[in-house]
């Protein structure tokens, strides 16, 4: 049986525009895929039990994205049928990489497919931003420009389309909590806004950063470790830094250099998910 594929995301650049009366962020960002990526293996059941294999063992059934967006759908679209989820973990959990946002994703779509409901991916996206505001990007699986709370999706396309860069990604191995960062009364809301054409010119930076690496000496370590070999960049609100290495020889290069308090991933840039190239080949 193939898999369904969940690639990790990096985040290019992420700026805080300001907040809004229902307590969230405006923000803006560029989402881009990487090779890097969790498994799924899904089952349909003739029942409408919905179980989950693998995956975290910290996470309750009950609790994890698969499991909630499987449930989403099935009441959504009023489905008899189950499925059984088998997770194979690649994407490190809680480290800005979007892992279970992509997770929920892939279910989505996968189960979209084999239970034969033909939902438009505009509302598999609209049902899985109940989920997180991540999962959208993944559902329709586009590098994107992204507004509001990472809603408002721009596809980039042609001379628009980030460079598929190659990526030395560093995980500290320290959870970070988006909400204690985005909490901290020091954090940076009143960005101006930007386009896409400037974000392109200028690069943009992380709006998260100055506040993680204070509350998180790890974090700090990792960025300033690897700011020696480049423009070292926090993905979300960390705890993953990376950089983008002109070869992936100079990536590994770099990696053989790393300290051990880092796991390590060398990863590509992809502007188009794996998941639609799943999706394609039926």
């Amino acid at each position: 049986m193939r898999f369904w594929p969940a690639p990790a995301k990096l985040n290019l650049f992420l700026h805080i525009l300001g907040r809004r009366a229902d307590g969230y962020h405006e923000l803006q960002t560029c989402f881009q895929f990487v090779d890097l990526a969790d498994e799924l293996t899904i089952q349909v059941r003739p029942d409408d039990r919905v179980r989950r294999f693998g995956g975290l063992a910290e996470v309750p059934e009950e609790r994890d994205l698969c499991v909630r967006a499987a449930r989403a759908l099935q009441a959504g679209a009023n489905c008899p049928l189950g499925a059984d989820i088998h997770v194979l973990k690649r994407i490190p959990a809680g480290a800005g990489l979007g892992g279970g946002s992509s997770d929920a994703a892939t279910t989505l779509v996968a189960l979209n497919r084999l239970w034969n409901l033909c939902w438009p991916v505009e509302r598999l996206a609209a049902l899985g931003l109940g989920l997180g505001a991540d999962v959208p990007v993944f559902v329709h699986g586009r590098a994107a420009f992204a507004e509001g709370v990472g809603e408002r999706l721009t596809p980039l396309y042609g001379a628009l389309a980030p460079v598929e860069s190659n990526y030395l990604i560093l995980n500290p191995k320290v959870s970070v909590s988006t909400a204690d960062v985005f909490r901290d009364p020091e954090l940076t809301r009143n960005t101006p806004a930007i386009t896409i054409h400037g974000f392109l010119a200028t690069g943009g930076r992380n709006d998260c950063m100055p506040v993680v690496r204070r509350r998180y000496a790890e974090v700090a370590f990792a960025l300033d470790w690897l700011s020696r070999f480049g423009d070292a960049r926090l993905t979300g609100t960390g705890a993953c830094v990376f950089l983008a290495c002109e070869t992936m020889e100079r990536g590994r290069e770099i990696a053989r250099q790393a300290p051990p308090a880092f796991d390590v991933f060398l990863a590509r840039g992809l502007n188009d998910s794996p998941l639609l190239e799943r999706l394609a080949a039926g």
